[in-house]
């Protein structure tokens, strides 16, 4: 380990410009998550897919993900995180041009699989290699600032990148256009990115690697299922199977020999806490943007790409949230800044509970930029937190462990508040009888199904049944943030009490930094 490390040495020109490095790979994985959304309708008529198929191709890409994150973080550790890393972009790098070129549906759901697997070694990676690059905490607070922006970024970058560029090219550009950045990469990451790794010398265990797999994606898939159709026999079984063999899995990481996790950070308040509050924060992003998109697009009429540009004007006070929270963390405790963060965010659901039909624009953009603002100012500490609460050779499992709680965190936010919301809205809907009996039905399935239903009417009547969905959807739409809202003022007070105290420094973080001459780390420029 070098001299810097062990004293904290600030960080120069050289880490920052990596940190840019860094930001490439993070920004497109996040890119690639909503990057199809106007892409499938080409997709489809290319390629001739099914509905079934269409839904593989879209969901593939994050069950794998976050399947893999836990085991390709435990790898990250032990065989280097900047190796990782660039296996990963090689990985992401030839999927995506596979992806490009795809002849059948089949291929395409097998090129999104790939860049899953790509993506699990990419995000674990970057955040662990920033632990690495700054030793000096005020540094790392404000690289993991930059890090949290650029994720959520690439998030809603996502879909405007992918309008632009069918604007002017065939479908496959939007993962085409991947490969020149992954190439840079690999240019520059052996000449910026230190390698780091764990000198555990013991078998990888496959085993656990597998269970962590089979623990995942029964999970994630089954909360997905019962949001997209409510409760069903097949989504509480893959739920239940998926919980049992995660009991299976923490059992294993108790008696393996070098297990994939260190049961023994969950003992870690700082760490526990954060994981916690950063599964709550990205349910209530991930909750909202679902209501948001259809609000854009159903209630006020835009059309895609209108709509993907508006929903990133919110992202324009992100950019000042996160160093605004560092900054605080510095002067006051961050639980704190933790519960004015999820305050903040909460009144950003409090102004969307006014929103109605006749509403202005600016009332969906002040509250979702005081949600976003909020949240980011929470996922940069919360990040900081995980990072810094555990010792640098288990940076890379820790970071996976919050990218799957992530994950979960999206899943949830979907199945909580949009089947909330969609259960004010079915009850709400009232059409009248003359309106025919499968348009009715259609229309009560939601807000697109009453679109669809109108799109088959008379113009009296399809206007009848679309301002009378508009003004469910819209109450649907308040009721989910009153319970969004009361979510996070709880969250803000249980983060404040839990972590109160905390430091970002574990104990065994400044006892693996501290300069031990049987230190058990390896690492090298």
């Amino acid at each position: 380990m070098s001299t810097s490390e062990l004293t904290g040495a600030k960080a120069g020109r050289k880490e920052w410009t990596a940190l840019g490095v860094l930001a490439l790979p993070l920004l497109l994985v996040s890119m690639d998550v909503s990057v199809l959304y106007f892409a499938v309708p080409y997709i489809g008529a290319d390629l001739g897919v099914s509905a079934t198929q269409q839904l593989w191709i879209f969901d593939i890409y994050g069950f794998v993900l976050a399947g893999l994150l836990i085991t390709m973080g435990s790898l990250g550790d032990r065989i280097g995180r900047r190796r990782l890393l660039i296996f990963g972009a090689i990985a992401f790098g030839l999927a995506s041009v596979a992806a490009a070129y795809a002849q059948t549906p089949e291929q395409l759901i097998a090129a999104r699989a790939v860049l899953g697997i790509g993506g699990a070694t990419l995000m674990p990676s970057t955040l662990a290699l920033i632990r690495n690059l700054f030793h000096d905490p005020v540094q790392r607070q404000k690289a993991i600032a930059f890090w949290s922006a650029v994720m959520l970024g690439g998030i809603s970058l996502g879909p405007v990148l992918s309008g632009v560029l069918l604007e002017h090219f065939w479908w496959g550009s939007v993962f085409l256009i991947n490969t020149p950045a992954m190439l840079l990469l690999l240019v520059l990451a052996p000449l910026l990115l230190p390698e780091f790794k764990s000198a555990v010398t013991g078998r990888f265990d496959l085993f656990s690697s597998v269970l962590s797999l089979a623990a995942v994606l029964p999970v994630i898939w089954g909360i997905k299922e019962m949001a997209a159709h409510g409760v069903e026999t097949l989504p509480v079984v893959s739920i239940v199977v998926g919980l049992l063999v995660g009991y299976a899995f923490l059992r294993r990481q108790r008696t393996a020999e070098h297990p994939m996790i260190e049961l023994a950070m969950f003992r870690n308040r700082a760490f526990s806490g954060a994981l916690a509050a950063n599964t709550i924060g990205t349910l209530a992003l991930v909750g909202n943007a679902v209501f948001m998109t259809q609000y854009l697009q159903l209630v006020l009429g835009m059309g895609p790409l209108k709509a993907a540009l508006w929903s990133l004007a919110p992202s324009l006070v992100v950019g000042a949230a996160a160093p605004l929270g560092a900054a605080l963390a510095r002067k006051i405790d961050r639980a704190y800044v933790l519960g004015l963060g999820f305050v903040v965010a909460a009144s950003g659901f409090g102004v969307l509970t006014q929103m109605h039909v006749d509403s202005s624009l600016a009332v969906l953009l002040v509250g979702a930029g005081l949600l976003a603002a909020g949240l980011v100012m929470v996922m940069s500490l919360v990040t900081e937190a995980v990072v810094g609460a555990v010792a640098p050779e288990r940076a890379a499992s820790a970071s996976a462990l919050m990218e799957t709680c992530s994950e979960f965190g999206g899943a949830l936010g979907i199945a909580v508040l949009g089947s909330i919301g969609t259960a004010v809205y079915r009850a709400d809907l009232d059409l009248p009888p003359t309106i025919p009996t499968a348009a009715a039905t259609t229309a009560h399935e939601g807000l697109s199904g009453a679109a669809a239903a109108a799109a088959q009417l008379p113009t009296d009547l399809a206007t009848t049944v679309l301002t009378a969905a508009r003004h469910s959807f819209s109450h649907s739409m308040n009721i989910t943030s009153v319970v969004g809202a009361l979510l996070l003022l709880a969250t803000a007070l249980a983060v404040t009490l839990v972590l109160r105290g905390t430091t970002p420094q574990s104990p065994e973080a400044s006892s693996v930094e501290s300069p031990d001459p049987e230190l058990d780390v390896t690492a090298t420029r």
